[in-house]
Formats: C-alpha cells, structure tokens, sequence
C-alpha cells in the first residue's frame, strides 16, 4: 500500500523538484545556445586569422589550434582562482529548491538539426560528450535521494568537466613535438638550383656575389621559415646568423633528413678516405719552396708548421720540395748547396730553432721539384700528395694551392685527406700583366686558378684583398713574424725609456732586386719628386734577377739611392734605421713591412688592400698619391714612432696567426672534435641544430668539383698540353736523379702502365 500510493508530503516534495528540475533545463539550454553563439563568433575570427596567414605565407601558424586556457575563458560558466573550470552550481541548488509539477524525467535538449553540423569540432565533442554522460550515466531526478541529492550532482558534475577538459586537450594538443617537415618550396628549389650552379655560372663570368644576391633575393620571403620551429622542437631557432647560405644548407638538410634518405655517394666519392676521429688529428703542410730560400714560401710555412706543432694536439708534417744540385746552384743564396734530404732537414732545423726559442716537433719531408727560371718558380715533379702515407692523409694546408696544381697530375687531394686548406701568398696576376701579352695571360691565369682551387680544396685562405677573388675564400691573414724581431722591438723600447738614441740611421728598403717588387715605383716616386725631397737618402737592401738594370735605372736618374746587397732584416746593421719604405703593390702581404714595424720602426706604404692589416697600427704612414708620398717621409723623418703596445706584439705574432689560422680554416672545430657527424656549432660551441649537414648529400657542386678535376687530370697527363701552358719537360714524373736522392722507386714501377 505504501509503494502504490504516495503520500502528501512526498507528492509534493516530487512536485517540486520536477518543476525546478524544468527551470534547470531551460537556463542550461540557454547557456549552451550562449555557448554555441560564442563558438559561431569565434569560428569566424579563426577563420579570418587563417586566411590573413595564408596571405604572408606562413605555413606553420596554420598547424595551430586555439589553446586549453583561450577555450576555458570563452566557453566556461564560472573560472576559479586557479584557472580550472567549474559549472555554477549555486544556481542549480537554487533552481532546484523551488517546486516542480509533473514528474518528468529530466534529459537534455539538442537541436540535431543541419544548422548544428557546421558548428566547430569543440563544440561538437562537447554535445557527443554530454549525449554519453546522460545515456551512461542514466541520470534523472528521480535517482536523487533526500541529502544526497547536491553531492551526487557536484560529484557526476566534476566528473563531467574532467571529462571535457580531457577531450580538449586532446583536440588542443600544441605542436610543440611535431616532427613533421615541411617540403621545399619553388623559391627555395631556385636557391638552391642557384647555388650550386655556380662553378658554372662563375666560368661564364658571372661574378659569387650575384649568386649570393639572387639566393638571398628568393630566400626573403621565406627567411623566418628556413628552419621551422617543429624542426628545432618548438624552441626559437638558435641561428643567430643572417647567413643564408648556411640556413638554407640546414633547411635543405632538414627535408633530406626526415625523408629518412641517405646518400651513399657518387661517382666522385672516395670511400677509401682515412677516418681519424678517434685518433690524434694529422695536419700535412704542403708549400712551394724551402730555406735556404729565404722567400716567403719557405719561411712562413716552417713557421706555421712549428707552431701548430706547438700545442702538441695534433702531429704537424712539413713537405718541402728537394732541387737536384743543378737547381740548387740556381737558386739558393751564397752557393749553399746540400748532398741529401737530411743535411738540408738538418740546416732548417737549426735556422728555425735559433728563432723561435723553442724546440719544434715536426716531421720534414720532401717531395721532388724543379726549378723554372721562366716562372722563377719551383714546379713539383710527379704526383705530390703520394709523398704523404695514407695514414696520415686527414688535413692538407697547401701552400699556394694554385702554384702546387698547375701541372698536378695525380690523385685528387680533397679525395686523399678529410679537409683541404689552401693559402694563397702571391699576386700572380699582377706579375704576369707586367709581362708581354700580360692582359691575356692573366686572363687564361685567372680562370686556371679558379679551376684548380674549386677542384682541389675545400677552403682557401687569402692573405688580403690584394689576391685573386678565388671560389671557397674568404680573406685573413694567417701570418706572424719571427720572434726575433718582437725581441729587438722590445730592446728598441727599452732603450728609449732610458733616453737612449734608439735610431741613429734615416730611410731604407730591403726586397728581393727584381722590378715587380715595388722597384719601379719606388724609382717614379723619387725620380718625380726628387727636388722635394733634397738631401734625402735611401739605403736600398737586395739581391736579384734585376739588379743590374735597377741600379742603371737610378744612376741614369741621379737619385740619391745606396745599393747594397741583400741581408737578413734582423741583422744588427738594420737596428738603427728609423723609417722602412715599401711602395710595392704587387705584394699580398709584406712579411718585411712586418718585420719592420714590430721592430718598432715608422713604414711608409702605399694606400693599398696588401697593407690593409698594418693599418690599425700607428707607426704605418700610408700615402694615396705621389705628393702624399713626399707629406708621410717627411713626417716620419722628423718624428719618433711610438712604442709597440702588448696588444699590437701579439697581433703581429706567430701565436695570434696561428690562432687566425685555426678559427678561418675551420680547422679549430675540427681538431676540437666540434663538426662531430656533420653537426653545425657556432662561436661559442653551441649548436645550432641537431641536423647532420649533409653527411654526403647529393650535391651539384661536389659534382661540378669532381669533373672539373678529372678534366685537369686529363689534360695535365699529356705531354704536349703541359709544354704549351709552360711546364717543364719532364715533370709529370719525377727523373732518375730524383729517385738516386730521395731513395724513391722508378715512377714506371710506382705507378705501372699494364698493357705497355
């Protein structure tokens, strides 16, 4: 009886929650139409976000979804202080003390129609969401019973928010671990098309810097983008550089990388190259000339190779080429001559060591070379690059790369060695315009240049702008001088601080006695202002191919010009001269205009890019015209130069060039084990990416390179080529005298041809 009929008191009761129940509804129906309003208006801003992105062509906004919190202030009923979502359930203790009439079950209400399809995908999960919770859950007023009735609303209420919150997160999943790489676009296909066209757009005469222009020009519009941040994991690209080149090898490695591609070589790959990483790092200096020959050739690279041996990180070889005693007699000063590799090893040892204070850890080898009186040059015999073991073949630094490849005819260094520096000392455009025929000489030179530098190193060092704009360059110099002269600088200052006469003597010159040297306009500047400077002297210091026309020159002119023959600049009869002048602008870089200013003495030079490093220093006078010439002796004449700051010692120094050579060369990264697997690290060592550029890429210049270089050697291994381009008969391979002196095997047993 109790169960079918209902009593008074419980009837109302029902009454009530039903009608309440109703109110409910309805206020949650509105807030959900609110909410969907909301989502309509918000849609529309989104999308018209989205087509204004598309505009500026930023691909990797659109990945973007409207965030967990951009929701919650849109779409919540009520926030707390915490920033979590929550219904306002005040209002439904309040809607549900009020009395209701009938007892209906109470559900939700939704409008399925077309109009809700459109709706965005949040607010769609939103309704499956609450259609689930009500269909599951079964939840009516009916199953509320007496005080538990709001704890179980708050309870399944919370575990509806949860449940929501959960959905958008999901939905709203930021991209920050997105993997994805997005594809080249055109401009960026044309870049690198560009790019590494330019060995043969640098043939046609189309100059580096246009490339650089027009690669920069279609890379604009898509600089932000060439590393996305999906790439760097969503942090802010670490590329501090406006370098594009380099940012465009990174993107480029980027696509390559996530296509899981890897490139096993080419045609031109050499797979039998040594791999030393795990071991000491050898570094092979390769040059042109050796001491006695106290030309620039022999001397720097000795040095360098001291140096570099210094550190003791890494074991240093010097190759030098060996003259037959024919040659020697041609060549190296006083009549010195040598019997065998070891007497000349011998006497390089004992010049180095009585310079630079210290004993030198080096290997001296030799290759064979003969000596070019047309060139005044030594031409290296043979296949130089066998002359360093396999072993040993991980970093080359040759010595002017185009001198040592002109007539190379054997296997190709950037093949043999892991890196290949080269250092370009001389000016030899310069030299041949002053030859018969030299504007087109220096136009074939040029180009053969360009040609064996690309196809035999991979970065090339100029001393100064003076050179040769040559491909993979970049300009440094790499140069120090001896110690000796930064000891007699000293002395020099010491020696003025006590009120002594440092510099008893006036002006003079010291180069090698031949008319490129700067002898021709030393002889203009005081032939043609040989009244204004009266009574001045100049003591002239050399030996040479020129003397004899020099001094013929100067005495039909009747300058006041004192010729006197070549000797060391640190020789104590060159202390007391106050002002060296030096008006060559053949030279790349005056090691003499070094010397004398660590000496402590005043130079006079022309305004000239080969004195471009001397000129942060205050005793360097350099002049722009004749009568500025006259302006800068004068004053240097009649005042005292300032003493050396420790500063400016150290820049002149072996110890600073060395560090210039290291960091220019990349060679620092290298022996520091900082290009591990390809990998891209700036100036402070932190990397920039974790891409390996190109652990061996596809890559149009590596190609262009490598037949450039199998044409060279092919033309370099006939005879009649090489005779009409000026070699030497007989270089190609090195002669019987060659394998008597270095103990070497017949070149027919070396490197036999079967079949002959």
């Amino acid at each position: 009886m109790m169960n079918e009929t209902r009593s008074p008191t419980a009837s109302s009761a029902f009454s009530f929650l039903s009608k309440s129940w109703k109110e409910v509804r309805v206020s949650a129906n509105a807030d959900l139409q609110l909410m969907k309003n909301r989502a309509t208006s918000f849609k529309n801003l989104a999308s018209s976000f989205d087509r204004e992105l598309e505009n500026l062509e930023i691909d990797f906004v659109k990945k973007l979804r409207p965030k967990i919190t951009e929701f919650r202030r849109a779409y919540s009923w009520g926030e707390t202080k915490g920033g979590g979502l929550r219904l306002d359930l005040p209002g439904f203790r309040n809607a549900i003390s009020e009395e209701v009439g009938n007892g209906e079950r109470a559900s939700w209400v939704w409008d399925d129609g077309k109009e809700g399809a459109d709706d965005w995908e949040v607010i769609r999960v939103v309704k499956s969401r609450l259609k689930e919770f009500e269909r599951r859950k079964g939840f009516s007023v009916r199953t509320v019973r007496g005080g538990d009735s709001l704890d179980v609303w708050n309870r399944r209420s919370n575990e509806f928010v949860e449940k929501v919150k959960s959905s958008l997160k999901s939905i709203c999943k930021e991209p920050e671990d997105s993997k994805e790489v997005p594809p080249l676009n055109v401009p960026e296909l044309l870049a690198c098309l560009v790019r590494q066209s330019e060995p043969f757009l640098d043939q046609l005469g189309v100059r580096r810097d246009v490339c650089d222009k027009i690669v920069e020009s279609l890379c604009s519009r898509r600089k932000n983008q060439l590393l996305m941040p999906s790439f760097l994991g969503g942090e802010s690209s670490l590329i501090g550089s406006d370098n594009i080149n380099e940012e465009l090898d990174l993107r480029l490695a980027s696509v390559v990388q996530s296509t899981g591609h890897c490139y096993e070589g080419g045609f031109w790959t050499d797979h039998a190259k040594s791999d030393l990483t795990n071991e000491k790092r050898h570094v092979a200096i390769v040059t042109t000339a050796s001491l006695p020959w106290m030309t620039g050739t022999a001397v720097n690279p000795l040095f360098r190779a001291a140096y570099l041996a210094k550190s003791a990180k890494q074991n240093v070889t010097l190759l030098v080429p060996w003259l037959s005693k024919s040659d020697q007699e041609l060549v190296y000063p006083n009549n010195i001559t040598f019997t065998s590799p070891e007497e000349q090893e011998r006497y390089i040892r004992n010049w180095l060591e009585e310079r630079i204070g210290f004993k030198a850890d080096f290997k001296i080898s030799f290759y064979p070379g003969k000596f070019s009186k047309a060139r005044r040059s030594i031409i290296p015999a043979g296949d130089t690059s066998q002359f360093i073991p396999s072993k040993d073949a991980d970093i080359a630094v040759l010595e002017e790369p185009e001198h040592l490849n002109w007539y190379h005819h054997g296997k190709r260094w950037t093949d043999k060695f892991n890196h290949v520096v080269g250092i370009v000392h001389t000016n030899y455009l310069e030299y041949i315009k002053r030859e018969k025929n030299g504007a087109l000489q220096a136009f074939l030179v040029k180009h053969i240049n360009n040609w064996v530098t690309r196809a035999y190193c991979n970065k090339v060092l100029r001393l100064s702008a003076a050179t040769q704009d040559l491909p993979k360059s970049v300009v440094c110099n790499v140069h120090g001088v001896n110690p000796k002269f930064l000891k007699i600088g000293e002395k020099v200052a010491a020696e003025r601080e006590l009120g002594q006469q440092a510099f008893s003597k006036g002006a003079y010159f010291l180069g090698k006695m031949v008319w490129a040297k700067g002898y021709r306009e030393l002889i203009d500047l005081l032939a043609k202002h040989k009244h204004d400077l009266d009574g001045f002297k100049l003591d002239v210091f050399g030996n040479g191919e020129d003397a004899l026309e020099v001094q013929c020159a100067a005495q039909r002119l009747n300058l006041n010009m004192n010729f006197m023959k070549g000797r060391d600049h640190a020789d104590d009869s060159l202390h007391g001269y106050k002002v060296f002048i030096n008006p060559s602008v053949s030279d790349v870089l005056c090691t003499a205009t070094a010397e004398a200013l660590a000496m402590g003495k005043f130079v006079v030079c022309a305004n000239h890019p080969s004195n471009e490093f001397f000129r942060s220093f205050p005793n360097c006078l350099t002049y722009s015209t004749s009568e500025d010439f006259v302006e800068k002796v004068k004053k240097a004449l009649a005042s005292e130069p300032q003493p050396l700051s420790p500063d400016q010692m150290y820049k002149l120094s072996w110890e600073a060039a060395t560090q210039r050579f290291l960091e220019y060369s990349d060679l620092e990264k290298i022996l520091h084990n900082d290009l591990e697997n390809g990998q891209i690290v700036k100036a402070n060592g932190k990397a920039k990416a974790s891409v390996s550029k190109s652990v061996s890429l596809p890559n149009l210049t590596d190609l262009c390179d490598g037949s450039l270089a199998f044409a060279h050697f092919c033309l370099t291994g006939n005879e009649f080529l090489r005779l009409c381009t000026g070699a030497i008969r007989g270089t190609r391979d090195y002669d019987k005298q060659h394998c008597r002196d270095l103990s070497l095997l017949p070149p027919q047993v070396e490197n036999p041809i079967y079949g002959w």
